[in-house]
């Protein structure tokens, strides 16, 4: 590979948007699946043990799967939506920079490319060819950590979170009003720890962490909040 083409890439790789863009997605998507399981999980399972109206249960139960939905969509938008606010910032000031004193940013990007290794002559020469193709996108890479052509998108957020809630509620929810009254509680709570298990097996895999404590993690905590919402409604006989 060319001496400067390998510097692009190199300068490239750390933020390299398309796959740890996916991934990021991906581990987000986990996250929001994950509360929706725990969260229904918890409610449902409470209502259930004060009541054993199926109506009841379900009434309470997509009514917790909408306000969670809505919940995590808009507090993704909002976080999102500050995020790409921040990045558009930095751009616009990136650009002024680069209009108004472009050698002192060519020497700004000559000494970042340095402290990734290069010597000052090849950092120069690579800067200068960065420069030459796109300064913007060379300096907003590499000094910024941002890829200007992929910002992020605050209603793709929102919509993926409350999808992935949507998707990880449905299996608590499901379970408690189709199974049959007499098992209906143990089964669910398997069923929500199943669940709970291969979510956090894959986040897990994507994080590259230790799968066996990760799934341990959310395995326990699932448990225990179900175990909550159960003793509580089981003690007052009234939904939670």
């Amino acid at each position: 590979m060319p001496l400067q083409e390998s510097v692009s890439h190199h300068a490239a790789e750390p933020h390299g948007s398309g796959l740890a863009t996916k991934l990021n997605w991906l581990r987000a998507g986990i996250l929001g699946a994950n509360d929706g399981i725990v969260s229904t999980a918890g409610l449902v399972v409470g209502i259930a043990a004060a009541t054993t109206d199926k109506s009841t249960i379900l009434v309470a139960g997509v009514a917790g799967l909408a306000a969670g939905a809505v919940s995590m969509a808009l507090g993704e938008y909002v976080s999102v939506s500050a995020q790409r606010d921040t990045e558009r910032a930095a751009l616009r000031t990136e650009r002024r920079e680069l209009a108004a004193m472009p050698e002192a940013e060519l020497a700004e990007l000559t000494g970042l490319l340095e402290g990734k290794g290069l010597s000052n002559a090849t950092a120069r020469s690579a800067a200068e060819e960065l420069t030459a193709r796109n300064a913007l996108r060379a300096h907003a890479e590499i000094e910024l950590g941002i890829d200007p052509t992929e910002l992020a998108n605050p209603w793709v957020a929102a919509l993926s979170s409350a999808v992935a809630f949507t998707l990880g509620a449905l299996a608590p929810l499901l379970m408690i009003v189709l199974v049959a009254e007499p098992v209906r509680i143990p089964v669910t709570f398997v069923a929500v720890l199943l669940a709970l298990a291969a979510t956090g097996s894959v986040g897990a895999r994507l994080g590259g962490a230790r799968r066996g404590r990760a799934v341990g993690r959310v395995v326990l905590g699932g448990a225990l909040a179900m175990a909550a919402t159960y003793g509580l409604g089981a003690a007052f006989g009234v939904a939670i």
